[in-house]
């Protein structure tokens, strides 16, 4: 009788575990065949295609993709690591080789026949993905399994994390909630099994989050904050929470990933040895003193710093206390969100998440346990005040509670077959908004096939050491594409960096020149300064200024409104050239130029902002005869050449017209019209772009490079001329 009980046993436990596997497989295919419709969407639309390949859609991707480049140039060859940075790095070239993302996406690359490009492509498909095997192991924990398989098909295409994994998003977020929801899952296990097994999974996965996403401190520190609440006031007495939370304290120290490995192995022996349970307390206080003492807690507070007590203008500490524009007043993933926005990326739709809602509030009621998801919902719920990018972590759990709801109202129904008639008719019903959704999400590719031909040119004539001047924005596909430096990027583009670079693009040609040799020469001696003096920055008794002010002392000023005058004399000396400096100017900036202008259009010296140049463009006008309406209650005069503005009439400085001709050459006409206006009028017909401009804005390097092709012989050489993009090189 007994073996016959353990043979029926063993045959229900395969079968569940069948079962959850054929849910994993359904839900991950689903999840994947989603992604592909964006691929499908651009297939024969050659724009969008270079190398015989659909480029990626977003800017970071290509941070990553530098270094994965990197790494498969230096992997045929097997050099030693000085070797290897010797042959395949430039000093201070910024490259991502170290990271986790770089190194997977290269391991892909050499394992499997595809190239890099292919392998950047697809690589969010089936990683995030992998989102719905921890949603389905947590549902089998409660009991589920079909409530599992709901929440993975909802949470894997959900607005919010559909458009931050979706094909050709190559970027972080591919395992960023990933992640976290295996440790949910191996939390919750840990919790309610008291399993030594899931102390050490648990600590893995913090290690693994931390490899992949360096910044994943504050939802680990959450993780263990919620679980210490849930010990105090539920289970106090239980020793396994104490050794799950010291645990996790070792593998959250701010110390190398392989010396908390090594610590966390120590651990789990310590604790899968019963002599040791005496300890279990010393070992938890000596866990909170080595998380204190490697600075675990500094990075926290920086995030919280950054996103929640973000200031608009910055200010150095010491010197002399120069203020810039912060940067994050103008990332929208930054910026607070409507309502309708955060329930929609959650959810898909306003109703499905307040059902959402009312489900998980019901779920936790039901499985205490699920108190443990609470750090995903509220990092989710930070939308309100830190930006749109955090809505991601909350899709999943949120999943959960409306998929409870769904498989709850189901066990109602009388019949079997009533039952699944329902899940099915509410599993499509939620699915719904989030697949039209996909449908319509038509994201394009960070650079057009063109605008990339520009920069594989130039890769031919610049060099490695070189650098490229461009907005932030561009900078790591510059690099990926070009093999050159850049002095902003996604990543490093403070305000004190992103200050001269906005100088030199909105100001004219003899200040941008001098401003651009001087902040790569500086920016090359600040890196070399910086690894001298390492230990003695670290410990404070250096500080190290950024480049606008230290050019200001050098030059012997206690002022930089003072010093950036001076760069308008034409005798200022300049530093030794090391290295050749380009432009890339592409056509697409003229839409972002007014935020440009926001980081150089301020006092340093008070931190207040100048008053904005004059920018307007139009893309959207309409021929009446006699005029020409720009916008509402915006209309310039065809045979006068003034322009009125609500009913008052401003004359114009100019009125220039440009035209490509069919060999891509730059045609224009000019005509003055009155020399006492500071407005002028610039019609780009080949583009269908009027522009109406202030003196100050016409004169800037980028007007007059990019739209004009006015350059400076003596400044300037013009290298690759194109519609899309211009390259010039600097002669100084």
């Amino acid at each position: 009788m007994y073996n016959i009980q353990k043979r029926i046993g063993l045959i229900s436990i395969n079968s569940e575990s069948r079962k959850t596997l054929l849910y994993i497989v359904i839900a991950f295919a689903f999840s994947a065949g989603m992604r592909l419709i964006w691929i499908y969407q651009f297939a024969d639309f050659a724009p969008f295609h270079f190398h015989n390949q659909l480029m990626i859609n977003t800017n970071d991707g290509y941070y990553w993709a530098e270094g994965a480049r990197d790494l498969l140039a230096g992997s045929g060859t097997n050099p030693s690591a000085k070797e290897f940075f010797d042959r395949f790095h430039q000093p201070n070239d910024l490259s991502s080789t170290a990271t986790a993302a770089a190194q997977i996406t290269a391991l892909f690359a050499k394992l499997l026949p595809f190239s890099l490009e292919t392998i950047m492509l697809y690589l969010p498909v089936f990683l995030s993905s992998l989102i719905v095997i921890p949603i389905i192991l947590i549902a089998k924990g409660l009991k589920n399994l079909e409530m599992g398989l709901i929440a993975a098909l909802l949470a894997s295409i959900a607005w919010s994390y559909y458009n931050r994994t979706m094909a050709g998003y190559y970027d972080t977020d591919m395992l960023n909630v990933v992640l976290p929801m295996f440790l949910l899952w191996s939390v919750i296990l840990a919790i309610d099994t008291n399993k030594n097994i899931y102390l050490l999974i648990t600590a893995i996965d913090i290690l693994m989050y931390r490899w992949w996403y360096p910044q994943s401190y504050a939802l680990e520190f959450a993780f263990f904050g919620f679980i210490l609440f849930y010990t105090l006031v539920f289970d106090r007495k239980n020793a396994f929470n104490y050794k799950l939370l010291a645990i996790m304290m070792f593998a959250m120290m701010n110390a190398n990933g392989f010396v908390r490995f090594g610590v966390v192995l120590i651990v789990y022996y310590l604790f899968t040895q019963k002599k040791f349970d005496k300890y279990i307390y010393y070992i938890l206080g000596l866990s909170l003193v080595a998380f204190f003492l490697t600075g675990g807690f500094t990075p926290i507070w920086l995030q919280l710093k950054g996103y929640v007590f973000r200031e608009s203008v910055s200010t150095a500490d010491k010197g002399l206390g120069l203020h810039f524009f912060s940067v994050l007043q103008t990332v929208r993933e930054a910026g607070k969100i409507p309502f309708e926005t955060f329930a929609n990326r959650i959810s898909g739709h306003p109703v499905t998440f307040v059902i959402a809602v009312i489900g998980y509030i019901y779920l936790l009621y039901k499985k205490r346990i699920m108190l443990f998801s609470l750090p995903l919902v509220g990092l989710g719920f930070m939308a309100y005040v830190g930006g749109l990018r955090f809505t991601i972590y909350a899709v999943p759990v949120l999943a959960l509670g409306i998929a409870y709801l769904i498989t709850e109202l189901a066990r109602q129904m009388p019949t079997q077959k009533l039952r699944y008639i329902t899940m099915t008719a509410l599993t499509l019903a939620i699915l719904y908004p989030n697949y039209e959704h996909i449908q319509a999400y038509k994201v394009p590719t960070v650079f057009n096939a063109e605008e990339v031909k520009v920069l594989d040119r130039l890769k031919s004539i610049a060099g490695r050491e070189d650098y490229v001047i461009s907005w932030w924005d561009y900078g790591y596909p510059i690099r990926y594409y070009a093999d050159v430096k850049t002095l902003v990027d996604g990543g490093k583009h403070s305000g004190s960096v992103n200050f001269p670079v906005s100088y030199i693009l909105t100001h004219s040609q003899q200040e941008a020149a001098k401003m651009a040799r001087l902040d790569v020469e500086y920016t090359e001696k600040t890196f070399d300064f910086v690894k001298k003096h390492k230990k003695e920055i670290k410990d404070k008794k250096i500080t190290v200024f950024s480049n606008i002010e230290q050019m200001t002392k050098d030059y012997g000023f206690d002022d930089t409104n003072k010093f950036l005058k001076a760069l308008e004399n034409s005798d200022l000396k300049l530093p030794k050239k090391t290295r050749d400096i380009y432009f890339y100017l592409p056509f697409r900036m003229l839409d972002i130029y007014p935020t440009v202008v926001l980081f150089s259009n301020i006092d340093l010296m008070t931190g207040k902002k100048g008053k904005p140049p004059f920018f307007y463009m139009s893309r959207n006008f309409r021929d009446l005869g006699a005029q020409i309406q720009l916008g509402q209650n915006i209309y310039l005069d065809k045979r006068t050449l003034q322009l009125t503005f609500g009913g008052k009439t401003i004359p114009i400085h100019r009125f220039v017209q440009t035209q490509y001709t069919q060999e891509g050459k730059l045609r224009k006409s000019e005509e003055m019209v009155n020399l006492a206006s500071d407005i002028n009028v610039i019609y780009m017909a080949s583009y269908g772009t009027f522009l109406v401009l202030d003196d100050r804005t016409y004169n800037s390097l980028y007007i007059q490079l990019m739209v004009l092709e006015n350059y400076d012989p003596k400044l300037f050489e013009p290298v690759i001329l194109t519609p899309y993009a211009k390259v010039y090189r600097l002669k100084i």
